[in-house]
């Protein structure tokens, strides 16, 4: 592996859920797709402190109420068990069921307590599992903490998806190194408001789970939460957190005089994966990113990034490499927030195409150029109202997006 950026926090390529000391995962397919991997766990040594960030869908998967309980009832989780191809979402009574029995399975696996488990599910909404193929993979699992089990868990929880998608973080606390670790999938259904999105993140950190709920929800708020590719929000999106305590770091919280550090590499790892769940959109051919400035807050400069960003009409013209920064100000312009069009500023890459309120005069083949060309794609909003900040990622809506969605189930 190599190291690269600032030393505090540091991110560790070719890292994994399983660089942070004391994990295990594997990997399988038990046939609930046609030949792809399927079934994954995560697996914690010993009991994790734990925190979860949850769909705000009315439409909660089964899975999602099983790990709130198992969450509820200690903060600890020692395993976490994963199926793709099926969501376990809308199908009432025995949906809830099945996924009690899985945790119970996967309990009993590895000798651990129900609550210890915790589940996840991603797929078609409205199927029931087959649980006699459920409970073969909980029989067949095994988890090892090698490089090539990190990869079978993150193909195994792929659905559409076309790359795995892993990131390692590398934090120095009391002197010692603490390890970040995360896997995500996310193709389609992504407007995550905590498609189907699900994360998986790892630490060998010594951090309670109340303080680490607090970390992951900030983490949360400025990096899945500000990914859009549909502006579909799903049953069952989750993102899960575990911290093992083997780092042997003083305990962390608010208080720690390190606790930033900490703070910016969770931040960082949850950027990381958001990124790339929205390059790896359903037919996607570009990321798009949206980094807006001089808004009246934060919380406005967010609202006016993803407005933007999720732009059915900005998503087009940008698969297009068409400059056509009207798309752009008639996203803006129906976002909650208070703007002033005479202030306002906006770039395509490093081209100003409006300024002002007043459309300026800029080489719309370079422009294009830069669109067609590039496979990260940046719009830069300056609004001139005050010092808020904020970034969104999407990426551009192609043909391949209707073929995929036309025959998801079939």
């Amino acid at each position: 592996m190599s190291v690269m950026e600032k030393k505090e926090v540091q991110k560790i390529e070719g890292g994994s859920i399983l660089s942070p000391k004391g994990f295990k995962a594997g990997g399988i397919h038990i046939g609930l797709r046609y030949e792809k991997k399927d079934f994954g766990v995560i697996y914690s040594e010993t009991p994790a402190q734990s925190a979860a960030v949850y769909t705000k869908s009315h439409f909660q998967a089964a899975p999602l109420k099983v790990t709130q309980e198992s969450i509820a009832a200690s903060g600890l989780l020692q395993a976490v068990v994963v199926n793709s191809a099926i969501a376990n979402a809308c199908t009432g009574e025995q949906g809830l069921k099945d996924a009690y029995k899985t945790r119970e399975m996967i309990a009993k696996r590895f000798s651990l307590a129900k609550e210890y488990v915790a589940v996840a599910s991603t797929g078609v909404i409205g199927e029931c599992l087959p649980m006699e193929k459920m409970e073969q993979g909980c029989s067949d699992i095994a988890v090892h903490g090698d490089y090539n089990s990190a990869k079978s868990f993150q193909q195994a929880i792929l659905t559409t998806d076309t790359v795995e998608k892993a990131s390692c973080i590398e934090v120095q606390i009391d002197g010692m190194p603490v390890t970040i670790g995360g896997a995500a999938k996310g193709s389609g259904m992504i407007h995550p408001n905590m498609g189907t999105m699900l994360g998986f993140i790892t630490t060998d950190a010594n951090i309670s789970s109340p303080v680490l709920q607090s970390a992951l929800k900030k983490a949360i708020n400025t990096s899945f939460n500000q990914i859009t590719v549909d502006g579909e929000t799903s049953t069952n999106d989750m993102v899960i957190a575990m911290a093992n305590g083997t780092a042997g770091n003083r305990p962390l919280n608010e208080n720690h005089p390190e606790w930033e550090q900490f703070q910016e590499g969770l931040s960082l790892l949850c950027e990381d994966l958001a990124k790339q769940i929205a390059r790896d959109g359903e037919g996607a051919t570009k990321l798009v990113e949206v980094d807006v400035k001089g808004a009246n807050s934060p919380g406005e400069a967010k609202i006016i990034a993803k407005k933007i960003v999720g732009s059915n009409l900005v998503k087009t013209a940008i698969y297009g490499a068409d400059p056509n920064w009207g798309r752009i100000v008639g996203a803006m312009g129906h976002a909650d927030v208070t703007l002033r069009p005479e202030m306002c500023d906006i770039y395509i890459g490093e081209e100003r195409v409006f300024s002002n309120g007043t459309p300026q005069v800029f080489n719309e083949q370079s422009v294009s150029d830069y669109m067609k060309n590039e496979e990260h794609v940046v719009i830069q909003v300056h609004l001139q109202d005050g010092t808020g900040e904020g970034k969104a990622w999407g990426c551009d809506l192609t043909y391949d997006y209707v073929k995929i969605n036309a025959s998801y189930r079939t």
